[in-house]
């Protein structure tokens, strides 16, 4: 079952404060840092990388940051937690009391299913994730969305009508990436090739390096990422070579201004700040929440690079404005005997 959040539900939440921490034991070796406060809410989250990758991982830490001080909660967080690792550090965040806890990662969906059960006062939320239950949901940003006006802009900036996505694993919400970019370029030129790898490492620079210079060795002269700490490495290895690429996460044209022609932007933290507002009061719910295009503060595009014309420009914010009117909409269907999405 899917929420889609309407623009009026969501609150706007300022910049992060800084915290006074602690540290506590934890497994792994990798201790959490924890700010508290008295009776105050419990939040934690279990990030699969640094907090200090300018993408990802620090999204979700500045998330429980911001649920810190809009609401006075005490957060935790534990950074490069491994997939070995996850189901103990979920079930000792709910050992420990915590209200509400975040996996920060599609990976975590196996790990919140087998957990969560066992903990019912605890409620847990995937984010990326594609699970619900009793007391567990996911929070989902509408990637497709952003990836279909991405995969416009390739199908008609590429020369050889090859583009490629790269991404650190398979699951929901990166394959629901990939599958809006096909379809945004297939919109413009049907018969252009659409390529995925995933290195199976999203930090990893030299596996994201090597996929990179593959692809480009192939003939693809566009390339969408969806990297942690390796994706500047995608973005500079694009631009060394002379081929476009595309930022993630965060607006990330200053990287490589010359290769980046615009960049999926996902604030991540100010949705997960809001899922803890909603578990603060008791009204979160066993559902798929969704945020699309509709919440520009939310999902949007970055700036572009130069090297897009105007007229691409133009026409790519026509599509977008389409997509939040529910012109332009995306549907589960099956294609080859196997599920995905179509435009509708």
């Amino acid at each position: 079952m899917s929420k889609y959040i309407n623009r009026r539900q969501f609150l706007i939440y300022g910049g992060a404060a800084t915290s006074t921490s602690l540290l506590l034991k934890a497994c792994g070796g990798n201790s959490p840092t924890t700010s508290n406060a008295s009776n105050a809410y419990k939040i934690a989250i279990a990030l699969p990388g640094s907090i200090t990758d300018k993408t990802w991982n620090e999204s979700g830490y500045k998330g429980i940051q911001l649920a810190k001080q809009k609401l006075g909660a005490e957060v935790t967080h534990l950074e490069k937690v491994s997939q070995p690792d996850q189901t103990e550090v979920l079930s000792d965040f709910a050992r420990r009391n915590y209200n509400l806890v975040f996996a920060h990662g599609g990976q975590f969906d196996a790990a919140i299913q087998q957990v969560a059960p066992q903990f019912p006062q605890t409620f847990f939320v995937g984010v990326n994730g594609a699970v619900s239950g009793a007391n567990f949901g996911s929070l989902r940003i509408e990637h497709s969305q952003a990836s279909y006006l991405c995969g416009i802009i390739a199908a008609l900036m590429t020369k050889n009508n090859r583009i490629a996505y790269i991404s650190g694993q398979k699951f929901a919400a990166t394959q629901e990436e990939f599958r809006g970019l096909e379809l945004g370029a297939k919109s413009i030129k049907p018969d252009i090739q659409v390529t995925s790898t995933f290195t199976g490492d999203w930090n990893d620079v030299a596996k994201a390096k090597e996929a990179t210079l593959a692809l480009i060795s192939t003939g693809a002269d566009v390339i969408y990422q969806w990297l942690d700490n390796a994706s500047a490495t995608v973005l500079k290895t694009a631009s060394e070579r002379g081929v476009y690429a595309f930022g993630n996460t965060n607006d990330q044209l200053d990287i490589a201004p010359k290769a980046v022609l615009t960049s999926a932007v996902k604030r991540i933290d100010l949705a997960i700040a809001y899922l803890a507002e909603l578990g603060q009061q008791n009204l979160l719910k066993g559902e798929v929440y969704r945020i699309g295009l509709e919440k520009a503060d939310i999902l949007n595009l970055g700036n572009f690079g130069n090297a897009v014309p105007e007229k691409i420009r133009k026409q790519v914010l026509d599509t977008k404005a389409e997509i939040i009117s529910n012109k332009i909409s995306f549907k589960e269907c099956q294609e080859n005997g196997e599920d995905t999405i179509c435009v509708n």
